[in-house]
């Protein structure tokens, strides 16, 4: 299998660096994506060298959501895979002990846009574009970005599935610092350092209560989301 993902576990002092690694197919995030995030989120919450995990994307897009051929995938094992995947996944991301940056390089669409909420801060370069495609077709993840922007902003986005720019996401409180796409990764580098000058305990203690005030149950399927 290829290196769907990319771990840097040292870019800087306590920081790791996760990078989707298909960017031939957008960052879609397969079923193998994302079990290797879930994986590699476990191993780095158990680190006491990590305080702090930047994630971002390879080339020109964050992700372009979940990769849909393995919806009409005829394999069984395909099949039985897919949800148990994704909601390992979602949960993984929001529970992970330790904050998370989004570094939102580029396109950040359905599955990719859930994954950059599911961070605890975000970054975009101005090139980066959200939006919910998927409302045509399926379920979109409403619960978290509830949380992030409120009522009026998410239902907006979620039944219409228009896509914002990176200004009007900064302007909705969707992400924190918007940057030329050339400085996204020192922004993201910069921001990470800041948050890992606070000692390790704390930062677990902290998240611990952003999670509870999430107020998401860890049972709770993906499309119950």
């Amino acid at each position: 299998m290829d290196d769907v993902l990319v771990v840097c576990d040292r870019p800087g002092e306590g920081i790791a660096r996760l990078t989707l690694n298909r960017p031939d197919k957008k960052n879609a995030l397969s079923i193998a994506l994302r079990d290797e995030v879930s994986d590699q989120l476990d191993q780095l919450g158990d680190d006491e060298a990590v305080k702090v995990v930047i994630v971002t994307g390879a080339g020109d897009t964050f992700s372009a959501g979940f990769d849909l051929k393995e919806f009409t995938a005829e394999d069984p094992a395909v099949q039985a895979a897919l949800w148990p995947s994704s909601d390992r996944f979602h949960h993984t991301v929001l529970r992970f002990p330790l904050p998370t940056v989004a570094a939102v390089n580029g396109p950040a669409l359905a599955g990719g846009f859930d994954l950059a909420i599911l961070c605890d801060v975000r970054l975009a370069a101005g090139s980066a574009v959200f939006a919910h495609p998927e409302h045509t077709f399926g379920d979109v993840v409403y619960a978290p970005l509830h949380d992030l922007v409120g009522g009026a902003v998410a239902r907006d986005l979620c039944f219409t599935g228009r896509s914002i720019d990176a200004a009007e996401a900064l302007r909705t409180g969707l992400v924190s610092r918007v940057v030329p796409d050339a400085d996204l990764e020192a922004a993201a580098l910069e921001v990470a350092t800041q948050i890992a000058l606070a000692p390790r305990e704390a930062l677990v203690r902290t998240k611990a209560k952003v999670v509870t005030r999430v107020a998401i149950a860890a049972d709770t399927a993906t499309l119950d989301l």
